[in-house]
């Protein structure tokens, strides 16, 4: 390759070493128009909250419980987003879930901000309807004794729930909730409005009746309505609760622990500082043992990180404590195929080969270790992002991203570093190369 096309793609390299570092840390030199971004924290180095939740599953059929918990997911995250959490981790476990809310320090706030999305379920009468209510009363009248639900559960819920909205009664001009249910759902209450006609379908928000209408026909279209004694506001956030997401199965707060934000910032220091120490430590013994290739090697490795940290900033990638752990195993990796070519040029140049040929040589030789390696790290990295925890996934996600670049920046960077060096002075003085 001709000397001059040599330079210029160093020059390239350079250059976007240099666009990178200054988007890795923009106070360094403030380019006109250069975008800033901050890292992505995750709960273990921001702070925030992690709760755990129990789901209730004892009225879904074992074919359909995983399709709940899915649901279940996705109404939390629409439910925490709509309040302004970035990027909320919601993780199924079996039949809980994990919420993990960055940033949100105060655990009562987002307990209430999940415990706000209301359980939307109908309820219709148990065939002892009458004789329940007479028991009530008696109950009632000796005060003591504990009152039953005169209601059974159906299986029409808020997962059937395609809109809610504010109205009002045409009659008396109070606020009213307008429900509209998606295609299964309207089978559904039709079904259970034609089953119950005369009888009363009861409406129970979290638990509580709210309103207790009698069924005079069946409704077919699948559109019903919540009274009772609300306000225009009251009405209104029902709606838009329900709207947000009315969940699909009861849940439980079964634990909840709180990250303060000194603790996550003690730890991200402690582990800038292991990185600091480990990248050291790597150049340093690079350069005795390989000389000029180490030097070569520590400029190197010195690009990868400033190009993998860029693009943490980029994608962005969330950094916990697993995922700096991560990093920092992808920058041996990295030195580590420098090591394999450097032992193989090396072996080439004691063979009396010329610095060219032991250069290809040495590349030619070392790439097949270095692919297997790289490869079958980068396997185990992508089955424990699939079957990992949250954890897990954070440290599979910055390994794989260290593994691909770090093929790049030694088969790419190292060889065009090297290549510089053909036919100049230093090429012929051995002792530089080991």
């Amino acid at each position: 390759m001709p000397k001059k096309k040599v330079y210029i793609i160093i020059g390239v390299i350079f250059i976007l070493a240099f666009l990178a570092g200054n988007f890795v840390y923009p106070q360094f030199l403030k380019l006109p128009r250069f975008p800033e971004r901050d890292f992505k924290l995750g709960l273990d180095l921001q702070g925030g909250t992690h709760l755990v939740y129990q789901a209730d599953l004892s009225n879904v059929e074992e074919k359909d419980k995983s399709a709940s918990m899915e649901g279940l997911r996705d109404v939390i995250e629409r439910r925490v987003n709509l309040f302004g959490v970035r990027e909320p981790l919601v993780q199924i476990q079996g039949e809980r879930l994990v919420v993990e809310l960055a940033g949100i320090i105060d655990s009562a706030e987002a307990i209430k901000m999940i415990g706000q999305t209301p359980y939307l379920e109908f309820r219709e009468q148990k065939e002892n309807y009458n004789e329940i209510l007479e028991k009530n009363r008696e109950v009632i009248e000796a005060r003591e004794g504990q009152i039953e639900d005169p209601f059974a559960s159906t299986i029409l819920t808020g997962k059937y729930l395609k809109r809610a909205e504010l109205g009002f009664d045409q009659t008396t001009n109070r606020p009213l909730v307008h429900l509209e249910f998606n295609d299964e759902g309207a089978k559904i209450f039709e079904e259970l409005t034609e089953k119950n006609v005369g009888k009363i379908l009861a409406i129970y928000i979290d638990g509580l009746p709210i309103s207790t209408p009698v069924v005079q026909e069946k409704i077919s279209g699948g559109k019903a309505q919540i009274t009772g004694q609300f306000t225009i506001e009251e009405a209104r956030t029902l709606a838009r609760n329900l709207n947000a997401g009315a969940l699909p199965v009861p849940i439980k707060l079964i634990s909840q622990q709180t990250v303060g934000p000194t603790l996550g910032k003690i730890s991200l220091e402690q582990s800038f500082r292991a990185g600091i120490f480990g990248f050291l430590a790597i150049v340093i013994f690079m350069i005795i043992f390989y000389r000029l290739l180490g030097v070569l090697a520590s400029l190197t490795l010195g690009i990868y990180m400033v190009l993998i940290l860029s693009l943490f900033k980029l994608i962005p990638v969330t950094l916990t404590l697993a995922g700096i752990g991560g990093f920092i195993l992808s920058i041996g990796m990295a030195i580590d195929a420098n090591v394999l070519i450097f032992s193989r040029l090396r072996e080439e140049l004691k063979k009396g080969k010329s610095f060219s040929q032991s250069l290809e040589e040495g590349f030619n030789r070392a790439w097949p270790a270095i692919r297997d390696g790289n490869l079958t790290t980068l396997l185990v990295a992508v089955i424990l992002f699939g079957f990992g925890t949250s954890f897990i996934k954070g440290f599979a996600t910055t390994l794989s991203i260290g593994i691909l670049i770090s093929m790049f920046s030694a088969i790419f960077i190292t060889r065009f570093f090297l290549r510089a060096f053909i036919e100049t002075r230093l090429e012929n003085k051995r002792w530089l190369w080991g």
